[in-house]
């Protein structure tokens, strides 16, 4: 086995995304001094807003878990009391086990009323008196598809 070692498995995220940052902003630093003057600073100008916008966005970012701890399971202990606990849970489910036994039922009275409904043909055709030729007849579907009198 080769025991090189490899400092990148040692460091954490956090610093090797700085480590790419300051590499990054090197090569963009040593290409700043071969651009015309007015392209620079237009450039130094965006940098200086989006500086701007990660600080706002940082600072809404770790304001940001304070208000959810604040409010947190408002809703839920409003209803069931503080920290519902397992009632959550099981208010959770509760739709999805209804939704999941109206369909069975759905299924099961529609095979039914597919059953009662062959059941009712197949009486039909051994209780009438049809020749053997009337089966094979173009316009039998039609004749079985016709309210009897």
């Amino acid at each position: 086995m080769n025991n090189t070692n490899n400092s990148y498995t040692a460091v954490g995220p956090d610093s090797l995304e700085a480590r790419f940052a300051m590499r990054v902003t090197a090569c963009l630093n040593e290409q700043t001094l071969s651009l015309p003057a007015d392209i620079g600073e237009r450039l130094r100008f965006a940098r200086e807003q989006a500086l701007a916008r990660a600080g706002v966005a940082r600072a809404a970012a770790l304001a940001q878990p304070q208000l959810t701890i604040l409010s947190g399971g408002g809703a839920a202990s409003a209803l069931l009391g503080s920290g519902g606990g397992w009632w959550v849970k099981i208010a959770s489910v509760l739709p999805l086990l209804a939704l999941v036994a109206g369909l069975l039922l759905i299924e099961h009275l529609q095979t039914n009323e597919q059953i009662s409904v062959a059941a009712e043909v197949d009486a039909a055709l051994l209780a009438d008196t049809l020749p053997p030729t009337a089966y094979s007849d173009a316009g039998f579907v039609e004749f079985l598809k016709t309210p009897p009198n």
